[in-house]
């Protein structure tokens, strides 16, 4: 990233703002993270599922992978209609499971390191930024979720997640 701040984040905003896939966020995700805290991990893998509406994604531990809760993304695309807030979204979800499988377990101090690494990266303006501040599910404050009923679909592994020039077992 370029060593000027605010060069840095505007790179950073565009990017995101313009991310056209699971995999170009987690490209965002890792550089936030591999700049904020100078730490990495490879090999990560992402699965989408129908999870409780409650629980945005998670990641086992002793695992490689994340599960995204594949209905939140659907409902918050079609009521919002807004790929800048999606990725948004799917950016703060993701990092949240990022940084407990970089071995953050806390679930407040991982809250606070994700609006951190949001401000820091995006700026105090920016939505993922204050998705990171309020919570994700903000974007449902005006949703009957009790209505919501999507029939399970069988769990789908997204491929290309992420750009890895190692093979690994």
């Amino acid at each position: 990233m370029p060593s000027d701040n605010s060069s840095a984040v505007a790179d950073l905003t565009t990017r995101l703002d313009k991310a056209a896939s699971y995999g170009e966020v987690w490209e965002i995700v890792k550089d936030t993270v591999t700049s904020s805290l100078h730490r990495k991990r490879s090999g990560m893998m992402l699965f989408l599922d129908d999870l409780p509406i409650q629980l945005g994604a998670y990641h086992s531990i002793g695992t490689n992978n994340i599960v995204l809760n594949r209905v939140l993304v659907e409902i918050v695309e079609a009521k919002l209609e807004s790929k800048r807030v999606v990725n948004a979204l799917i950016y703060n979800l993701l990092l949240h499971e990022y940084l407990h499988a970089l071995g953050e377990y806390s679930e407040i101090d991982v809250r606070r390191m994700v609006y951190e690494i949001a401000k820091r990266s995006f700026g105090e303006n920016h939505v993922a930024t204050s998705l990171a501040k309020k919570s994700p599910w903000a974007l449902l404050k005006d949703i009957p979720l009790g209505r919501v009923s999507i029939p399970k679909r069988v769990i789908e592994i997204v491929k290309d997640f992420e750009k890895t020039d190692k093979y690994i077992v």
